[in-house]
């Protein structure tokens, strides 16, 4: 079982993941609040991610400001604002089925995409988190991976952690078109993508050497930072526990009890101590 390992010092930018790591549903996880104002206060730059595309950034944003943790919209990154993205650069025009709730459809469709649900029409089926999934999605969605639809993603996050345990996620939504058609997801836009850290080390500003990703499942989290060349640290709040992470063919930087531990006793951010902190009796 491996230790407990606390970083030592303090990075300049750090990507936090949101559910299991900064809350369980509605309730915050304790001391979460107490170290990302410590982080911010130390001046370290902080952005949240989220694989779960069921609310929007704003929405997001409002949730943390609420736990607890101001927050601007423009400082979360959620599966949904990457796949709007990805697809506006890659598939402009492309007529979408998507198996997913209403925000991501409603941003989907403001972002000019056509929303279609019958499978001959379809260019592309969009499977998401969606907790209205049934046997009419599953159809039309089989329908149209036959008829050689694109496939594609937000996730593969096989649950959602909750404080009673979990839901099921989108990748349970993928494994059910996979057995059904025989076709492979072709792409996953949220983490471990690189094209979630595409967006999120642009939205950082901070190398990938001083960017700390944090979060609680080790083929998200740990592996968007380990793709990305960036310092990784796991909490065990989430969908990962203790015994898990024996089994971890690359284990993270740091395994934290919780976010709390995130913060080091008088860290230094980016290698440097924080203006105004003395050091053996020398102010620096």
């Amino acid at each position: 079982m491996r230790a407990l390992r606390r970083p030592r010092r303090l990075y300049r930018g750090y990507a936090v993941d949101l559910d299991g790591t900064v809350y369980l549903g509605d309730t915050l996880i304790p001391g979460a609040d107490r170290a990302i104002e410590a982080l911010r206060r130390a001046g370290a730059r902080v952005v949240f991610l989220s694989n779960n595309p069921l609310y929007t950034r704003e929405e997001y944003a409002a949730k943390l400001t609420r736990l607890g943790i101001p927050t601007h919209p423009e400082d979360v990154i959620n599966s949904s604002l990457v796949l709007v993205r990805h697809l506006s650069t890659t598939a402009a025009g492309a007529r979408l089925f998507v198996i997913g709730e209403d925000s991501v459809k409603r941003e989907l469709a403001a972002a000019g995409f056509t929303l279609v649900e019958r499978p001959e029409e379809v260019d592309y089926v969009v499977a998401c988190f969606d907790r209205t999934f049934d046997y009419r999605k599953l159809k039309v969605g089989f329908d149209a991976l036959r008829r050689q639809a694109r496939f594609i993603a937000t996730n593969r996050d096989p649950y959602c952690p909750t404080p009673d345990g979990g839901l099921p996620d989108a990748g349970a939504i993928v494994a059910a078109l996979e057995a059904a058609t025989g076709r492979s997801l072709e792409l996953v836009v949220g983490k471990p993508s690189p094209i979630m850290a595409r967006v999120l080390l642009e939205r950082l500003g901070t190398p990938p050497e001083e960017t700390l990703v944090v979060g609680d499942r080790w083929e998200t989290d740990v592996q968007l930072g380990k793709a990305m060349g960036s310092p990784t640290a796991l909490v065990l709040t989430g969908a990962t526990s203790r015994e898990a992470l024996d089994r971890c063919p690359q284990p993270p930087d740091y395994v934290l009890e919780s976010l709390a531990d995130v913060v080091p006793e008088g860290g230094e951010v980016g290698g440097t101590r924080k203006a105004g902190s003395t050091t053996g009796g020398e102010r620096v």
